[in-house]
């Protein structure tokens, strides 16, 4: 069976790399630039590399099919800042002078700066460690991922958390709704080598079997 993902081009994505790990995972992918195309997709991909208010303004147009396509059970990953725009807000703003950023709510929370003498952006690989199952993460717990971020997700509700890491202090790696159809992770799978082409060819399974 055919599996269409669609990945949203909101101007701020690493979109040939993401792009090329699903279709290493036997995606048949769509780059997407307009809200239609995207509902028509099995599976939802916002990736992002870039800042949180640039990111939800220019997304802005996605949103409300975005905010249907959960309530669907469409499944809807975020990569990195496609992550923390799930929650409901982020610190970012505030930090650079720009008052607040609404997010796109789907997981309230907000999104907040490592703190203390760690070097910032935290970039490197980090071992994940599972919190709760989710079907597109099986199999991580103690495997290694590749984060680059300066900001890290604070879910209202820890149950929010699939799996957490640590850099200092320990934060949320892979959050995920209640109903789990949508999830993010504040690593990159596309460069995560094995563990990560893992990760997107369960993504590519779930999105088939919920299709």
């Amino acid at each position: 069976m055919s599996v269409d993902v669609a990945v949203v081009d909101y101007g701020l994505g690493n979109i040939r790399s993401v792009r090329r790990g699903l279709e290493r995972a036997d995606a048949t992918v769509t780059v997407v630039d307009d809200p239609v195309a995207m509902r028509a997709a099995d599976g939802i991909v916002l990736p992002g590399v870039g800042a949180f208010r640039e990111g939800v303004e220019n997304a802005g147009p996605f949103r409300d099919a975005i905010r249907d396509a959960a309530a669907d059970g469409q499944p809807i990953f975020g990569i990195c800042l496609g992550m923390q725009m799930l929650l409901s807000s982020s610190e970012e703003a505030d930090h650079e002078g720009q008052g607040d950023a609404n997010g796109l709510s789907l997981i309230p929370g907000r999104n907040v700066r490592f703190s203390g003498e760690h070097k910032v952006p935290h970039m490197g690989w980090n071992q994940l460690r599972t919190v709760r199952d989710h079907p597109v993460f099986g199999g991580i717990d103690g495997e290694y991922a590749y984060f680059v971020h300066s900001y890290y997700a604070e879910p209202d509700d820890d149950a929010a958390i699939v799996a957490t890491t640590d850099y200092g202090t320990s934060f949320p790696a892979i959050i995920a709704t209640e109903a789990g159809n949508v999830f993010g992770t504040q690593f990159h799978p596309e460069k995560s080598g094995t563990v990560g082409l893992g990760i997107l060819e369960n993504f590519v399974s779930y999105c088939a079997g919920r299709s």
